[in-house]
Parts: structure tokens; sequence; C-alpha cells
């Protein structure tokens, strides 16, 4: 009987064709001799009716002792139903997180990725979606197996972006020089939530059966609590005074004033188009903003500067840029250069939407009103109240948009607006609607006091 040691292993000698010794004293272990000279161990079995060969390793890293080791429980678990071949070909087959990710991104552009509310993601957050992958996702994890990736995984991509370790100077087409990717806690956080979020994609593909993802725990996020104080509302209307002076920046010195005015989001107000502009109704009727579709009462302010800008209109949108019919896209790089080197240089245009939601908690309107007026979900309880309380959500807009351009415009108001006495603060805005809208103290003070 032929028993495989090192002798016979290193003996072996090459042939025309490839060879197997096969071991007498364990049916199915072998080495085989390839023309080559190389030489592996391997097992011969059956499963599902067919001969299948499962090769354990090349001679010279392997001992035969260890091989037989080796063989044996594979073999074991042969006999139990397992067919460890097949399992190392999808193995090998296996696909990679970079794999995934462009699976993910074509069902991406399909529109066949829901995001919130069950709808397709928009194209902007496809983007910032595409970059998350391209410059984090793929360079610190894209070579791993999906199927390998464990939550320690997970956590060091984490940490990773946390620490800087993708950041990286890009040039890009829009932008003139290059753009900066940082890293840091907000791109670490959602970067993961992402990645979440793919994985979960292959757990419906059935690439994988659990997420690494879940449970990881993940920094909290800064909250971006910044407000404009009444004085600085009188700064910023003095820059962009100022800032107007130059032709070049009219349109978006008009931007800025009406994202102040009414809290919507930069993207709502550069994209606005005349079709969305309801002045019978005095609202505005997003056909897609963050939150899908959405209403959002405009106060009187904002609907005389739509009225007198509609005199000149020239194409679908309000904000017009160059081209055949393009909203405005100069925004960001005249952002930059108002604001520069000036008191309000830390702030953005979220600033301005958070400041108008604050002017309006300020004046004492609840939570539900500030919601519906800055286009907030909250479910169907905004959505009725929009539909059956648009009164009260205008005079709200009027008052607040009323009170911030008077506040840009420099104009002083009685420290009587801020007292604590419920009825004191009403009969003072009562009297600042009565002077913004030109209609009797009454007939103000009552509305007022129903919208509040």
């Amino acid at each position: 009987m032929t028993k495989l040691n090192k002798r016979i292993a290193d003996a072996a000698e090459a042939r025309d064709k490839d060879y197997v010794i096969w071991d007498d004293e364990l049916p199915g272990f072998g080495l085989r001799v390839f023309t080559s000279g190389k030489r592996s161990y391997l097992i011969q079995y059956r499963s599902a009716g067919r001969s299948r060969r499962y090769t354990i390793g090349q001679h010279g890293v392997w001992t035969p002792e260890l091989a037989r080791k080796e063989a044996k429980i594979q073999l074991g678990r042969i006999a139990q139903g397992d067919n460890p071949a097949e399992e190392r070909q999808l193995d090998h087959k296996a696909i990679t997180v970079k794999e995934l990710c462009d699976l993910y991104f074509a069902d991406l552009k399909a529109g066949l990725i829901l995001g919130k509310g069950g709808r397709p993601k928009k194209a902007s957050t496809i983007v910032t979606d595409t970059g998350r992958i391209n410059r984090h996702i793929v360079p610190l994890i894209g070579t791993r197996r999906v199927k390998d990736l464990v939550k320690a995984d997970v956590n060091k991509v984490l940490k990773d972006i946390m620490a800087g370790k993708t950041r990286v100077s890009l040039k890009t087409k829009k932008l003139r020089g290059k753009a900066i990717v940082r890293g840091g806690v907000g791109t670490a956080t959602r970067t993961v939530g992402l990645l979440g979020g793919i994985l979960t994609y292959a757990i419906e593909a059935g690439i994988i059966e659990t997420n690494p993802a879940h449970g990881i725990r993940k920094p909290k996020d800064r909250v971006r609590n910044r407000r404009l104080t009444e004085a600085e509302y009188r700064v910023l209307g003095g820059i962009l005074r100022k800032a107007a002076e130059d032709e070049k920046y009219r349109i978006t010195t008009d931007i800025i004033r009406q994202i102040a005015l009414t809290g919507c989001r930069r993207s709502e107000m550069v994209n606005l188009r005349w079709i969305e502009a309801d002045m019978e109704a005095s609202c505005l009727r997003l056909a897609d903003s963050k939150e899908g579709a959405s209403t959002r009462a405009i106060g009187l302010p904002v609907m005389e500067f739509l009225e007198t800008q509609c005199t000149a209109r020239t194409g679908t949108y309000v904000f017009p840029g160059q081209g055949d019919d393009n909203p405005f896209g100069s925004f960001p790089n005249h952002w930059e250069k108002i604001f520069r080197n000036s008191p309000l240089a830390d702030i953005t245009p979220h600033v301005l939407r958070h400041s108008f939601a604050s002017i309006a908690n300020d004046l004492g309107f609840t939570e539900v009103t500030i919601a519906a007026l800055v286009g907030h979900s909250k479910g169907s309880v905004t959505s009725k109240y929009i539909h059956t309380l648009d009164t009260a959500l205008i005079m709200a807009a009027d008052t607040i948009s009323g009170y911030i351009q008077g506040l840009l415009d420099g104009v002083e108001f009685k420290q009587t607006a801020y007292a604590l006495d419920r009825d004191s603060r009403k009969a003072a805005l009562a009297r600042f609607l009565c002077k913004a809208v030109g209609e009797p103290l009454a007939d103000a003070e009552q509305d007022l006091r129903f919208a509040a």
C-alpha cells in the first residue's frame, strides 16, 4: 500500500501529462503532478452524481501530514452534504465592494433605488452619493469582497474618513482650481449611512445575508444652529445694498434676499420657475423640493418682488442664467465674493433658512406653522394644515417676511415686540402689520390673533 509521504512527493517526476498519485490509506486523497513539475495535494469525491476535485495546496507549502489532516476535514464535510469545490468556485466569483457599488449605481441612475418618501433619488442626491462612493468607499474598501465584510471593517471606514485619510484635492469642470474633499465627522456619518444602504441593497439582491453596517455607532453630526441676530440682519441688508450697486451681483442679491424672506432652500429659490409662483394664492407651488411637491405660503414683500419681476420675465426661470433658458448658475461663486472679508463671512444660505424659522419662533408661531412655511415634512398634519388654514399661513408669512424685510432695510422696531406679555406682543405685531400691509389696526390684530 502506498501512503503519501515527503519522500514519495519529492521523488515524483513530471511526465507528458498530468497524473495523480493516490493515497491507499485515505481514499480520495492524492498528489497531482503537473507537466511543469509542480505538485499539489487534492481530494476527489462525488457530489450530486458528479465527480469533483478540490485542491488543498501546493507541495512544499503544505507537508503531506498537514495535507492529510485537511483532507480528512474536507471529506468529513462532504459526508455531511457540503461541497467544498463548489464553495470555492462561488468564493472566487464573490463580488467586491467596487463591483457592488457599480451595480448599485446602475440601478440608482435607472431610478430603481428609492430614497425619502419612497421616491427615486434626486439628481443632486445621486451626484452626492456618487462622490461619496468614488472618494471614500471605493478607495478604502473597494477591493474587499462583500461577503467578507464584518462590522469592524465598516467601523474602520468611519474612523478613517473622520481622520481625513480620504482627504484629497480634485480638479473639477465646474469650479476653477480645485475642490477639497476633507472628510470629517459629518462626511463619515453620511458615508457610512450610504454604505449601509448599499449593503441592504446587497441583501435584497441575495449577495449577502446580513448587513455589517447595522448597529455601527456613528458620531452625531454638528448641529447647525447658527442664526442671524437683529443686528446681523441689518448688516446683511447693508451688504446686499452695496453688492447690488454692481450690476453683475443684482440677481444674486435678489436671490439672497428672497431666501431670507421665505426660508426656502438655496436650490428651491435658484431654480424657481414662474409656473411655480402662484401670486393669486400668495404661495409657491414647488414641483420638486427635497420633500417632493411642496406648497409654501409667501408674504407680501415676496409677492411684490415677484410682481415686479414678472413684468420683465424672459423665460422659464424667475432668476434666469446665461444660455437659452437656464436657471442662474453663478450663485455659489457670487455668494463667496459678496461675503468675503465681511462680518458675515461665516454664514451660508442654510443660515438664512434657519434664521427665518427662528424669527418665526420668536414671534410666537407654532412648530406646525413654521414647518408648513419652510417645507419641513410633518406627515399628514402639515398637508391638512396647508389646505385648510392657508389664510392663517399667509398671514404668518406676511408677518415674518415683513419683519425680516424691516430688519434688512434698517427699520427700528419697538422692544415690545419681544415683550413676555402675550397681549402686548400681539398688539405690537398688529401695529407692524398695519404699517406693512396697510389695513385697519383692528382687522390686522384679529388676523394676527388667528395666525398665532
